[in-house]
């Protein structure tokens, strides 16, 4: 037993070694077309490429990139080939092709460089797919795929197809499988293949699929005496309804069927070239000044044969009867265009959708950015209604925390961390400071406390300007926060505005809680429905006006550090935000956090869907957004959400 296990294991052996034994050394490929990999040409690059495939040695794949990349060095002495990396000295290290191993150091003008042009780079590029395609590394086979998007060929169909049974990924095998199928509509022999392929895009809303598609649908304007029979057509135009009669008397004329209509400027040309002795067409060149003048003097030359007739509308009307025009498919297939028009429709069905889900995505989030801006304005007006205009620069102190924060801690997630409860703190404080200094004298006079914020809203802003400076400072998103969530190529958020959303969700619980679970929240609606009879039950409004005012400037602050996050952290900051903040107080029902809650989302779904009607200008989406609102005070002036008691207005 003995013998006949050492004879199974040297035959175990034996047959391990053959394959490893039967491979050639990558170096003796390349020895083998050494002069054409030394001064590559577009012309025998296929060779060297055909040769390499079928030799199949191992290295093959970093070879072609290396070759591509210009870091492939020719020994003169040897003749052999190697890998350049640059060391200290303007040192060239040389890497073995085989052991990858150094083996030597010299100078860059002790070997010949190897530079193939852009043209033998591409075909390169194009046998690294083979290779790319079927890579250990995830990462290279989506390179490889979108090297494939960029620069689609047939060639690349059979490669493609050929990597997709032993793909392991599931995402990147239905990459690859979509990617196929783009191939196949554009490229494949057989129709029935591209019509499966293009039946594959189908609702697919993705740039490529749609631009696959809209190609295989790409037309060329064309005209005839009659409708041509050899031809796919995508629509007949009619002058008149689906085009000018001057564009379609153009096509006639860049199609040499009709003589070139004459304009001012040809007019003038003409009448220039035929002056002699102050004379033109039988008339004095001083009455060309009168345009009845010019055309009589043009008429004249035409009659002398000297000048082409003018083009008159029933001539036009005679060149276009005999014709006639058309849009005609570049596909002369009509089965391939009918189910690419098939799956372009669905696709756009989709995509409509995709749209309107986008355009909700952004309201949610605008209408996030609102919520977090006005609340703390709803509690300070529906508790102590207090018109209080400086509360934009709350918002302002918020954001000017996480900037000073940021300073201090480099690492933008603690600073993060640390900047929120800080904000809320310092705007707090400010908040508390400006009741007890100026707000509790001013409670029975509202006018006057709208002029008064007003002020010190303008005082903030310019201390802001001494401290800061004027110039935008930068409160930078962590990197999990950097980036965006993607449904697909038309639905796609900031993940920052996600992470606000999520702000804006934590801050209503929150209120909510306090308001319905705590003393403090018995004691805000207390005062808020009835200070005299609250006052009566041991409640102490002045108290409570000041925790309220104190808790409203901190939400604010808060609020500062989300936004400065993806907006401009600047003194003026805050005025962006506080007529906005008004609005959704108002609207949604002063003083009630469901009616915030509701003013914020209508406010953030009404301007995006004007803008969506009117993209190019935000301007007046604003505008008509304020005009909306007018209207709808005007039927329904408590807001949304009415709340009885001091705050709507006994």
């Amino acid at each position: 037993m003995s013998i006949f296990a050492r004879l199974l294991l040297l035959c175990l052996a034996f047959a391990l070694a053959a394959p490893l034994a039967a491979q050639t050394p990558l170096q003796d490929v390349l020895q083998a077309n050494r002069a054409d990999i030394a001064n590559p040409s577009r012309g025998t690059v296929g060779q060297v490429i055909a040769a390499l495939m079928a030799a199949d040695a191992p290295g093959t794949d970093e070879f072609l990139r290396q070759w591509q990349d210009r870091t492939v060095i020719e020994e003169p002495q040897t003749g052999l080939f190697y890998y350049a990396t640059e060391v200290e000295g303007r040192q060239l290290a040389l890497i073995d092709v085989d052991s990858r191993v150094e083996t030597a150091r010299v100078g860059s003008r002790d070997v010949n460089a190897i530079r193939p042009n852009a043209g033998v780079r591409r075909e390169i590029g194009a046998a690294l797919v083979r290779f790319e395609l079927s890579a250990p590394d995830p990462a290279r086979r989506l390179a490889a795929l979108e090297a494939i998007g960029r620069s689609p060929d047939a060639e690349q169909i059979a490669l493609l197809e050929a990597s997709i049974p032993d793909e392991p990924d599931t995402d990147i095998r239905i990459r690859k499988e979509r990617l196929l199928d783009l191939l196949n509509a554009r490229f494949a022999t057989e129709t029935a293949t591209r019509i499966a392929a293009i039946q594959g895009l189908s609702g697919d809303v993705s740039t490529e699929a749609r631009r696959a598609l809209n190609q295989i649908l790409a037309t060329e304007p064309g005209l005839a005496p009659s409708l041509p029979q050899d031809r796919n057509i995508a629509r007949v135009l009619i002058p008149g309804q689906d085009l000018s009669r001057e564009e379609a008397y153009d096509r006639l004329v860049a199609a040499g069927l009709a003589p070139a209509r004459a304009d001012r400027n040809s007019i003038r040309d003409g009448l220039l070239a035929h002056v002699a002795d102050g004379m033109v067409g039988g008339l004095p060149t001083h009455r060309m000044s009168d345009p009845a003048a010019r055309l009589a003097a043009y008429d004249a030359l035409v009659a002398q044969g000297v000048l082409p007739p003018l083009v008159t509308e029933a001539d036009i009307d005679q060149s276009l009867a005999g014709y006639v025009f058309f849009d005609a498919y570049l596909e002369p297939d009509a089965t391939l265009t009918d189910a690419a028009r098939a799956a372009i429709e669905q696709t756009d069905t989709r995509l409509t959708l995709f749209q309107w889900l986008a355009i909700s995505l952004d309201a949610l989030s605008l209408a996030s950015i609102f919520f977090l801006a006005a609340i703390g304005l709803a509690i300070t007006f529906g508790v102590m209604r207090v018109i209080n205009m400086a509360h934009g620069e709350f918002i302002m102190m918020g954001a000017y925390t996480g900037y000073v924060v940021q300073t201090v801690i480099p690492d933008y997630t603690v600073s993060l961390i640390v900047a929120l409860p800080l904000a809320f703190a310092v705007a707090f404080a400010a908040g508390v400071a400006m009741e007890r200094l100026v707000i509790r004298h001013l409670y029975t006079r509202p006018l006057e406390t709208l002029l008064a914020t007003f002020g010190i809203s303008i005082a903030l802003q310019q201390m802001a300007k001494n401290i800061f400076g004027t110039q935008a400072r930068p409160l930078t998103a962590p990197d999990w926060l950097a980036g965006a969530i993607s449904l697909n190529d038309v639905v796609s958020i900031s993940t920052i505005r996600v992470a606000i959303f999520v702000l804006a969700l934590i801050f209503l619980v929150a209120l909510l809680v306090m308001l319905k679970r705590t003393r403090l929240g018995l004691e805000v609606r207390a005062v808020t429905q009835n200070p005299g009879m609250a006052a009566s039950m041991g409640i102490n409004p002045d108290r409570i006006n000041m925790l309220t005012f104190g808790l409203g400037s901190g939400i604010a602050g808060v609020a500062g550090v989300a936004i400065g996050l993806y907006a401009q952290v600047t003194s003026e900051m805050g005025a962006n935000y506080i007529v906005q903040s008004f609005m959704t107080v108002v609207v949604g029902g002063v003083g009630n956090v469901w009616g915030t809650l509701a003013g914020a989302g209508l406010i953030g779904f009404l301007q995006k869907g004007i803008e969506w009607f009117n993209p190019s200008n935000t301007l007046a989406a604003q505008t008509y957004m304020v005009l909306f609102i007018i209207l709808f005070i005007q039927f329904r002036p408590r807001g949304i959400i009415a709340l009885k008691g001091r705050a709507a207005g006994e």
